[in-house]
């Protein structure tokens, strides 16, 4: 619970950042901006999500590290996680037209709109290399056995970009681009967050080790399969988000609207897992690293007992108050019937969902990050044939003819992740040292 609450915390700050920036950009005087900002968020989002693999690389192999007693190997691990952060954010940077051309292509924004969403895009990715260097921060310290520290820095960011998107907007009149001139701030001002937390969590320690032996030491192979394969993990996760996305929109803008609201369970509940399995990234991977294969079998059975309180608790919760939940979400009355019609759906979120959460965190723990691939490219091709092909007149037409199966077909994608893991897990202990 020491290292699980912090976690939860921690995610739940995370859509704060955009709250902000949609509240203040909410009160410019025209919803040209708010629609900016959505779209412009989201671009950065798909960016972003595929360089989660900092996060977690870096807290399997840190945490593997950090237990076999290895000062070297977690600064080596440290050190190749930033070259990396700050390799990946300066590519962006100098690929920023050419990726803001491509995700524009892919979101497909209207006109009007889309000059707003350049100009919030073009400042926003300055801030890669920053944001990068967090994530690959926050990951180490995980792999250390603390969430605490992650938890200081994602309020602080949060607090930052509330003060400094406020101030450049009212008080010294950039209007809409304060808003991501704000953000930006926020995001380098949190790297040097990050980078004071480390410093004071090593108490004079040396965090990193030369370049030249962390691109020439060992462990380099390794360190590059483990954020590969989390790295096309990331790119199939991208892809179902999208899928539903596209699905809900061909099926119509009230169609889209209902599965916003849906998708608003599955995150929150989301938070309170992730919290949990950063707690097994942690403790199994620390264990795994020395070795001691009696630990590694005690906290996985003690987080899945967490795992299946938790997915009942809010299997309960979604029962008794989703129609509550979604009067808070929307004042719509086409959208709560609609919202209200896919309850089953809602309901069987957490228990269908809690598993591929916390077998991702069992298995960053113990770097075997291949099989979290495996089965997400295999729960992701389900998806798209759940949702998409359908059998009409005996040949196969490509197609979407109804949200029920849309999310179906998401629920699928969540279940066989969580199951292949599963029936997976059992092979692995033999391999501890």
């Amino acid at each position: 619970m020491r290292l699980s609450v912090p976690a939860i915390v921690s995610n739940i700050t995370v859509p704060l950042l955009g709250l902000c920036d949609t509240a203040i950009s909410g009160h410019l005087g025209s919803d040209l901006y708010l629609a900016a900002i959505a779209v412009g968020s989201v671009m950065l989002n798909v960016v972003f999500w595929l360089f989660g693999f900092l996060r977690m690389g870096t807290t399997g192999l840190t945490a593997t590290a950090f237990g076999a007693g290895d000062d070297s190997g977690v600064r080596k691990v440290f050190t190749r996680a930033m070259l990396l952060a700050g390799g990946a954010g300066v590519a962006l940077i100098l690929a920023r037209e050419l990726v803001m051309y491509a995700l524009m292509k892919l979101i497909g924004a209207e006109p009007d709109v889309a000059g707003y969403v350049g100009r919030y895009f073009m400042i926003r990715i300055w801030g890669s290399p920053a944001l990068l260097g967090v994530l690959a921060v926050s990951g180490w310290f995980v792999g250390m056995q603390s969430t605490a520290y992650p938890m200081v820095i994602a309020i602080s960011v949060n607090i930052v970009n509330i003060a400094a998107s406020f101030a450049l907007v009212f008080w010294f009149g950039l209007g809409f681009e304060g808003v991501a001139w704000g953000t930006l701030v926020s995001n380098w001002v949190g790297l040097a967050i990050a980078m004071g937390c480390a410093l004071r969590f090593s108490k004079g320690k040396r965090l990193w080790c030369g370049v030249r032996e962390a691109v020439s030491g060992g462990g380099m192979g390794r360190f590059f399969s483990v954020n590969s394969n989390l790295f096309f993990r990331s790119a199939c996760i991208i892809c179902v988000t999208l899928g539903v996305t596209a699905a809900g929109a061909r099926l119509g803008a009230a169609t889209l609207a209902i599965n916003v609201v849906v998708m608003q369970f599955f995150q929150f509940f989301s938070f309170f897992m992730d919290g949990f399995a950063f707690s097994g990234e942690a403790l199994v991977g620390r264990w795994w690293g020395a070795g001691d294969s009696v630990m590694v079998g005690k906290y996985v059975r003690a987080l899945l007992w967490w795992t299946v309180g938790v997915a009942l608790l809010f299997t309960v919760c979604y029962g008794l108050g989703s129609d509550g939940i979604t009067s808070l979400l929307t004042d719509s009355e086409s959208v709560r019937q609609g919202v209200k019609g896919m309850r089953a759906w809602i309901w069987s979120l957490p228990v269908v969902s809690a598993w591929a959460f916390i077998y991702d965190g069992f298995y960053v723990g113990v770097t075997d990050t291949r099989k979290m691939m495996m089965s997400t490219i295999v729960a992701t091709i389900v998806f798209y044939i759940v949702a998409f092909v359908k059998l009409a007149e005996g040949r196969v037409v490509i197609e979407v003819d109804s949200n029920a199966a849309v999310w179906t077909a998401f629920l699928s994608y969540l279940f066989i992740r969580g199951a292949f893991l599963a029936i997976a897990w059992h092979i692995v202990p033999r391999h501890v040292k």
